[in-house]
């Protein structure tokens, strides 16, 4: 059977921290993947594709919820990926609509050096958000915007990342378009 337990597990040393660094949207459908051939769970390539990086500094965050449920015999993975982005601008006003409209997938880079596809098979939805000029002059002047997916599986892990470059370990070539200081 498919779903027997393979290995236990060890706490693990305290050498890790919080926060998610980086962001790159792809477009819904230009990825192709492949994944590591002894284990599903690592990609290895995305194809030739392009993607947009953001920068965060902050209050972003990833999260996979698992929800199963023994009487339906079903189980899936909710990923939420929770971002604010500060200043407000006429550009970013584009690209928010653009990113509502479309249901993209997402590499998500932690301060670990991992970098994880949410959205593979599904992509993600902005579910919600705001677009705040704050009230006080220490308010947030910017948006913050909730991505949602629906996976059978949790995000899968890309191989070889590291903190300068997520995509260093894969095959085929992926172009960053990189944001801009406004």
């Amino acid at each position: 059977m498919a779903c027997l337990l393979t290995a236990g597990r060890k706490v693990p040393c305290k050498d890790v921290v919080g926060g998610i660094k980086d962001i790159f949207f792809f477009n819904y459908s230009t990825i192709t993947t492949t994944f590591d051939s002894t284990d599903t769970d690592v990609i290895d390539s995305l194809g030739d594709v392009t993607c947009f990086n953001y920068e965060l500094k902050g209050n972003s965050s990833f999260e996979q919820t698992i929800t199963a449920s023994r009487e339906n015999g079903t189980a899936f993975f909710e990923q939420t990926l929770n971002l604010t982005l500060t200043k407000l601008t006429v550009q970013d006003h584009k690209e928010l609509k653009l990113l509502v409209f479309n249901r993209p997938h997402v590499v998500v880079v932690d301060y670990n050096s991992n970098a994880f596809m949410m959205g593979l098979e599904h992509g993600a939805d902005v579910s919600g958000g705001t677009i705040v000029t704050g009230a006080a002059m220490g308010d947030l002047s910017g948006y913050t915007l909730t991505l949602t997916a629906q996976e059978l599986k949790p995000a899968n892990f890309l191989e070889g990342a590291t903190s300068a470059n997520p995509f260093a370990g894969m095959t085929g070539t992926v172009t960053v378009t990189e944001g801009t200081n406004s």
